[in-house]
Parts: structure tokens; sequence; C-alpha cells
């Protein structure tokens, strides 16, 4: 495998190259994978077989749900909710989207509050606040990120079950440490 770990980082070095160069981030990354797609030795049906088609149509149905949310008046009622609520500063904005993050998962949440955040008082906080809020929340539950559902899988294949119950004794107590942390670093260097 040592041909593919070559490749593989001279894709991921062209892209990190091509994203300090100012190329747009989905330009760049569709770069680097047809990169590594077009100079593939695999067969496209072992790579098809070791793909989790559930959690890609989980994944991509997430966007589609969320998207529609945006377009709906629904994402009117629910920025009409939040809105208030974390016009109060970091440690809001922090607590609402990682509730939120854990109700929908982190990538919607950030999704949904994409209109409200230019609208706060200090951007650059809020932006930095939220990115830390929503990505230290998908540690609560296994809905929290789309990585906890995928270890859930890779482990369920195993022949080992994550329990909703299991997974929050372990979600809970780092998530809250790991948000107190980060919010209390946010404070300091904004």
């Amino acid at each position: 495998y040592r041909p593919l770990l070559r490749k593989s980082m001279l894709a991921t070095i062209l892209m990190l190259a091509a994203f300090i160069g100012g190329v747009p981030v989905p330009l760049a990354a569709l770069g680097a994978a047809s990169l590594l797609l077009v100079t593939r030795r695999l067969k496209p049906e072992r790579v098809f077989r070791d793909i989790d088609w559930s959690l890609l149509v989980f994944f991509s149905g997430l966007f589609v749900v969320t998207g529609a949310i945006e377009e709906s008046d629904l994402s009117h009622r629910i920025l009409e909710i939040i809105q208030p609520l974390i016009r109060h500063g970091l440690i809001s904005l922090a607590a609402v989207s990682a509730i939120l993050s854990n109700l929908i998962s982190n990538v919607p949440a950030v999704m949904l509050f994409r209109p409200l955040i230019p609208g706060l008082m200090n951007t650059q906080s809020a932006w930095m606040t939220l990115a830390m809020a929503t990505t230290l929340a998908g540690n609560l539950t296994l809905l929290g990120s789309v990585a906890n559902l995928i270890v859930a899988e890779i482990a369920k294949a195993g022949g080992v079950h994550l329990s909703f119950k299991e997974y929050i004794k372990a979600g809970v107590p780092i998530t809250i440490l790991s948000l107190a942390w980060g919010v209390t670093w946010m404070l300091m260097i904004s």
C-alpha cells in the first residue's frame, strides 16, 4: 500500500497548496479526489463493496432535509426562536448551538445558523464560537455528529452495539468539560 500512501500524501499536499493559493475549497478538494480517482488501481466493484450505503444515504438525506428546512417557513420559525437566545453573547450562542447540534446533528445546525451570525456584534468570535461549540457538542450523543454514527455502524458490523444510553454516559461529561473549556477560551481570546 506504499504507492497509495504516497499518492494520497501528494494529493493532500497539492490540495493544501491549492487552499493556501486561494483556490476555492470545493474545487481544491474535487481536484485532489479526481487525482486519486484517476490514478487508482482498485477495481470499482471493490470500492463500492466497502461503501456504507446506509450512512451515505442518511448523510445525503440530512442535507436534503436541511436544505428544505432552510427554504421553507420552518427555518424562519426556528430562527425566530434562536435569534433572541443567541444575542446574549458567546455563552448563549455556544449553548444554543450545542443543543441544536444534538437535535439535528452538527452540520445541519451550522447551516441553520448561517443567516444569523452576520447580524451579531462580533462576527469573528461568533463564527469561531459556532465552529467550536457545534464540533465539541457533537460528542454529546450519537446523533450529534455523523462521525459518531459512522463509529456506531462500524462497531455494529464488528458485533458491538453502542446504545444511545451507553454513549451518553461518556458523551455528557466529555461534552460539558470540553464546552466549558472552549467557551472559557473563546471569552479569553475575544
